[in-house]
């Protein structure tokens, strides 16, 4: 083959000697950096071809006189390799250039043949063998080592000497197992396993994206619906109940229309007591539960006020579990006093438990506890003193609280069932949004409304459209209100956290 080298400062400038050589049918068969400059070594297209076909057919033609073949140059032109060295140093030995690389692939694979033998050989002797069995060509393993004119790509180079390094494992002898080969129970976790599950998650992601962009671009063409949007989540309603609402919004309605409507599908969805007396005509022993100050013992001296207004003094008892606050007894007691009713203190569950059958008399029993936080672990053992079935347990909160505080709290004391909630501090709450979603959202029945300090002045029997219509009045500007263009923002993640709702019109 008439190879020649070209000698540059540059590669520019030795790509362009080559190809005035060649010309355009020149072919780079190696190039690299040497102290004299950079080196080309290139050739014709056509020589290219004649090396092809001597390399498919050796036997076919022989040498000219005076030339030497391709296995001679190719053995001058490399350096001796090592049987100890790795492929990485051959690499960079070799320089892998495209007129070595069959050659070395060669040399390569006739080492890992001799290695083999050798190996089969040393085994035949440690079993008192005499003959050293040969091995069949490792070609028959799918076609996994490269045979005499083939070519190999550079990443396969890896997998194909894992692939012989196993064939060669298996021909070990019987009952040995290689140091190398790790344990089955060892084994990672299959990777097709872990990418199947990440493209799951990705599906998920891109489908959950496309859906929200597809909605809110259908809610910017409906500007009722864009409207009522922006109204529920200024109220302080969640984007998870916005948006379930607005999902089941016909089209055919007005702005009148569409407003009375979305109120009527949150006051249905909006749970409230079904009896038309107050907790006192239903009986009963009642605890009140909840975090500290959102007015329990408040509301445990209304609901005694109405008791006894109702039934007179006798039909009512108090008891107070709250050993932590500092007079906390003693609030419960002083309210007892003005309504005629003894207040009594219990320490501990055989105490509840006497006091408990004392009042089995009275209409109603109303046990005020210690004010916990959501986050406090006590919770669980004051849920478990109070897990008699005959203790009817009203959770308080606080209107005017976080949606996210009131999230926490309601799943704090979600282990154990629930009679029902009460909501306290009407009147001081900016927002009433917030909670009338956490009750839609938990689907919490609501048993009462404390709207002040006066007792029993101020408290209401729940009224679903009433609260909804009053959560949704409009107020005054806020610098937490969000904007119209702002929407998407709180939009984007909802589909993790959709509702159902009874979108009926009423």
């Amino acid at each position: 083959m008439n190879a020649q080298r070209f000698i540059a400062p540059n590669s520019r400038e030795a790509l362009a000697q080559a190809k005035a050589a060649f010309g355009d049918s020149a072919v780079i068969l190696s190039s690299r950096s040497t102290e004299q400059g950079f080196e080309v070594v290139a050739t014709a297209e056509e020589h290219l071809a004649q090396l092809a076909t001597q390399v498919a057919n050796p036997g076919s033609s022989t040498a000219p006189r005076g030339r030497m073949t391709l296995e001679q140059r190719a053995a001058r032109q490399l350096p001796r390799l090592s049987p100890k060295s790795s492929v990485a140093q051959d690499t960079e030995m070799l320089a892998m250039s495209t007129l070595s690389f069959q050659d070395y692939v060669r040399e390569r694979m006739l080492r890992k043949r001799r290695e083999a033998l050798q190996g089969e050989g040393d085994a035949g002797k440690a079993r008192g063998t005499d003959r050293a069995e040969m091995a069949p060509p490792p070609a028959r393993h799918g076609g996994a080592v490269a045979q005499d004119g083939d070519m190999v790509l550079p990443f396969a180079r890896g997998q194909q000497e894992a692939r012989g390094s196993a064939a060669a494992k298996t021909r070990s002898p019987a009952g040995a197992v290689p140091a190398d080969v790790p344990s089955k129970t060892a084994a990672p976790a299959p990777v097709g396993a872990r990418l199947a599950e990440q493209i799951d998650s990705l599906k998920a992601l891109m489908e959950e994206r496309f859906t929200t962009l597809a909605w809110m671009g259908q809610a910017k063409q409906s500007p009722i619906q864009s409207t009522l949007l922006l109204k529920l989540v200024r109220s302080g309603y969640s984007p998870t109940v916005a948006r379930a609402v607005m999902e089941r919004l016909p089209e055919r309605y007005g702005a009148a229309e569409a407003f009375r409507w979305t109120q009527e599908v949150l006051a249905r969805n909006l749970r409230t007591s079904r009896d038309a007396g107050q907790l006192c005509d239903e009986g009963g022993v009642f605890a009140l539960v909840g975090s500290t100050g959102v007015g329990k013992t408040t509301t445990a001296a209304k609901l005694a006020a109405q008791c006894v207004q109702a039934y007179g003094a006798n039909s009512i008892g108090l008891i107070t579990l709250d050993t932590y606050r500092v007079a906390g007894y003693e609030q419960l007691r002083a309210y007892g006093r003005m309504l005629g009713v003894v207040a009594h203190l219990a320490h501990d569950r055989a105490a509840l438990q006497d006091l408990l059958e004392l009042l089995a008399n009275k209409r109603m029993v109303i046990i005020d506890t210690a004010g916990l936080g959501q986050k406090d672990p006590r919770i669980q053992e004051m849920m478990e003193l109070l897990a008699a079935p005959s203790i009817k347990k009203l959770l308080v909160l606080n209107a005017g609280a976080h949606g996210d505080t009131l999230d926490d709290v309601v799943q704090a004391y979600q282990g154990t069932p629930l009679h029902g909630v009460v909501l306290t501090k009407i009147d001081e709450a900016a927002k009433l949004g917030p909670a009338v979603d956490t009750l839609i959202r938990h689907q919490l029945v609501l048993r009462g409304l404390s709207t002040g300090q006066r007792v029993p002045e101020d408290w209401k029997r729940p009224d679903a459209l009433a609260l909804v219509r009053l959560s949704m009045a409009s107020g005054g500007k806020s610098a937490y209100d969000p904007q119209s263009s702002e929407l998407p923002l709180f939009f984007t993640d909802t589909a993790r956290g959709r509702v159902e709702l009874d979108g009926r019109h009423a």
